[in-house]
């Protein structure tokens, strides 16, 4: 399978097209008919005239209502991945690494570079003219009509990937530019990609017509253009076989470990700080530190901290630290839903900030929340440790009223929304929902056990000498000593699901905390 098979394909998908075309044309061409016969004398009487009329207003509607659709297709942007575009100032290595790429495989160089917070990389067209008309991203458009398509690298490859790994990894992408240069491949493409637009357009009410064809011509032309795909990525993978091959073996190797470092260093570091309305500035050099100690955890990556010595990818930037804010910024808005730009309440926070920033703000914020849940089931009062170690104890951790104070609390996270509230408490917008959502909403069970949790690491800091910390793949951790403790978890699920608070007693009395001592909440 190669570009043959791929242009075979194509031109299947092209035929649906010109069938539809047909059908639209079809009512105008008899109507041409019936008016000629007519005007020649060889239909003639009333009957005739009435059908003559008839098929022309018929035409007339069809060929409304298919132009109509015909402008839809060509005029509607498909969906684009929003990315960070990164200019040829910007890294001028990285676009010469590419150019010698796309040389080295005669192939056309991709017409520009942008980056996404995510562990993939792909070719994506934007010569579509909707996108020369707004630009991407607000800005100035990155290609012209008949341009290469752009390259888009996941922002986790430049900083984990040594140079020649990214070389490596980034050969068979690059020469996807060649089939995507074929006249009937790119035409078939956009005729696809428009139909994708005109369903999307369809969901609107007053055009909502326009996506019953789209999606009829999508099922028509489906099979075919899966298999152009295909093709096409065949042909590309056989072009860049010369490229760097063994190293791409162990390439691709790194490209599986980025991506597990990278959801950890997502849903258990980033996420904790989004919901606060702060987002890590540097989410790809924090990435390197995660991949280095799940290195050093897994014995199946052993070796690959030997790597660190080589060169890495992201220093073929010009300025790496403003590229990382920049992801990490889109980052937080395609997983978490937080705004477009940092404010008053959506602020960049540095790593070394974050235990202080974070962790321990998490815990008091959660801390008092458990607080002001006891006082809506009107708890007796007393100092917050002992307070809630005395209500799940009394309630057996299964009783209605620990059944109540967990709903309070899922209750409180589905009010907050699933990102920072804007300034001024207006309502949030659209924009501010998630993309791609890292986490379902937490049951309430866990919500209790997560917010008991913050009011022990308060206590344990405010009396026991305890500190917050950050562990690269877990998130925000508890330090006594300077040691990380790992064992806090059991004792608090024994006294949340069954009501038992001896392991947890324990737990407390072995670092020094005392449960009638107050805990600050704020």
């Amino acid at each position: 399978m190669g570009v043959p098979s791929a242009r075979s394909r194509a031109l299947a998908v092209l035929r649906v097209r010109s069938r539809a075309l047909a059908v639209v044309l079809l009512p105008a061409a008899v109507a041409v008919v019936l008016v000629a016969a007519r005007m020649t004398g060889r239909l003639t009487g009333e009957p005739w005239a009435v059908v003559t009329l008839l098929v022309c207003l018929a035409a007339v509607l069809v060929l409304l209502v298919g132009g109509t659709f015909a402008a839809v297709v060509l005029r509607a942007g498909p969906a684009l991945t929003p990315t960070v575009p990164l200019a040829e100032a910007a890294a001028p290595d990285l676009y010469r690494l590419v150019r010698d790429l796309a040389d080295r495989m005669d192939v056309p160089a991709p017409s520009a570079i942008a980056l996404t917070p995510d562990c993939d990389s792909w070719l994506e067209d934007r010569t579509h003219p909707a996108h020369r008309r707004s630009g991407i991203a607000g800005g100035r458009p990155e290609s012209e009509p008949g341009a290469a398509p752009v390259l888009v690298i996941g922002s986790p490859f430049l900083w984990w990937m040594r140079v020649a790994e990214l070389r490596a990894v980034l050969a068979p992408v690059i020469a996807g530019t060649g089939p995507s240069a074929h006249p009937d491949i790119a035409d078939a493409r956009g005729f696809v990609r428009g139909l994708d637009a005109a369903v999307d357009v369809g969901s609107r009410r007053w055009l909502g017509w326009i996506a019953r064809p789209a999606r009829l011509l999508l099922r028509l032309c489906r099979v075919d253009a899966a298999e152009m795909e295909r093709g096409v990525a065949a042909a590309a993978s056989d072009r860049a076989q010369d490229v760097d091959y063994g190293l791409r073996i162990m390439a691709q190797e790194q490209v599986g470990l980025a991506y597990a470092g990278w959801d950890r260093l997502l849903t258990r570091v980033a996420l904790p700080a989004w919901r606060m309305g702060r987002w890590p500035a540097r989410l790809d050099a924090g990435v390197v530190s995660a991949l280095t100690e799940l290195s050093r955890r897994d014995r199946l990556a052993e070796g690959f901290t030997s790597r660190l010595g080589e060169r890495p990818a992201c220093d073929l930037l010009e300025q790496p630290g403003a590229v990382d804010e920049a992801a990490s910024l889109l980052a937080a808005r395609l997983f978490h839903g937080g705004p477009a730009e940092a404010g008053p309440q959506w602020s960049p926070v540095d790593w070394a900030e974050y235990p202080e920033q974070v962790v321990d703000r998490k815990w008091r914020l959660e801390a008092a929340r458990l607080h002001a849940a006891l006082d809506a089931l009107a708890v007796p009062a007393g100092p917050p440790v002992e307070r809630v170690l005395g209500f799940l104890t009394d309630t057996g951790g299964q009783g209605a009223a620990g059944e109540s104070l967990a709903g309070y609390l899922a209750a409180e996270e589905r009010s907050a929304g699933c990102g920072p509230e804007p300034a001024g408490g207006k309502a949030r917008t659209a924009d501010a929902v998630p993309l791609f959502p890292l986490q379902a909403p937490r049951s309430g069970r866990d919500l209790l056990a997560d917010h008991v949790t913050a009011l022990v690491c308060c206590a344990a800091v405010d009396s026991a000498g305890a500190e917050p910390g950050l562990d690269w793949l877990d998130g925000p951790v508890l330090r006594v000593a300077g040691e990380r403790r790992s064992d806090l978890a059991p004792s608090v699920l024994c006294l949340v699901e069954d009501g038992d608070p001896e392991p947890l007693r324990a737990w407390l009395a072995a670092i020094g905390v005392r449960p009638e001592k107050p805990v600050r909440l704020v």
